[in-house]
């Protein structure tokens, strides 16, 4: 009997000691902050609506067959274009849903690699591909993204930012 509680403490630190490299695992190695900034970055070097571009809606300028897709992911229905459009809030919710998946589908393919982890998603999210982003106008493009991306996260975040609204 007097060693019972002995064993009791021994099982209780190897459990522990065994499930701390599992909890370690199961925190997101995306927060809220790197969604927001990347939904941000994405949304500032995206062409301006001065002169929209047929066929892409919404600030983000996404492609009405990627946005079915997106939209029913991320809320379980499908939106038209005009939906989309019309309804920044859900434009937002959609467009953080999916950087949140590719971001975080980045940190792991990059081993936690931040700049490496932006530069994959921004690469993706023009053109599909997580790679061959380094020259031309995608390499522009990305490089945007990556320095935009900087520039969002070293901001303060107030309570009227639009990664907020």
């Amino acid at each position: 009997m007097k060693n019972k509680p002995k064993h009791l403490l021994i099982a209780g630190i190897i459990i522990s000691v065994g499930l701390s490299p599992l909890l370690a695992q199961a925190k997101p190695p995306v927060s809220d902050s790197q969604v927001a900034a990347m939904v941000e970055a994405l949304r500032l070097a995206a062409p301006q609506k001065k002169k929209p571009t047929p066929g892409y809606y919404s600030d983000w300028q996404v492609k009405p067959e990627t946005l079915k897709g997106w939209s029913k992911t991320c809320l379980k229905k499908e939106l038209t274009p005009t939906q989309f459009e019309n309804d920044p809030k859900t434009a937002r919710q959609i467009i953080s849903c999916i950087v949140n998946r590719e971001l975080t589908n980045q940190f792991k393919a990059t081993n936690n690699n931040e700049t490496a982890a932006v530069t994959g998603a921004a690469c993706w999210w023009m053109t599909g591909l997580y790679t061959g982003c380094n020259k031309g106008f995608t390499g522009d493009y990305v490089q945007k993204v990556v320095r935009l991306y900087q520039q969002e996260k070293a901001k303060p975040k107030t309570v009227n930012s639009p990664s907020t609204r």
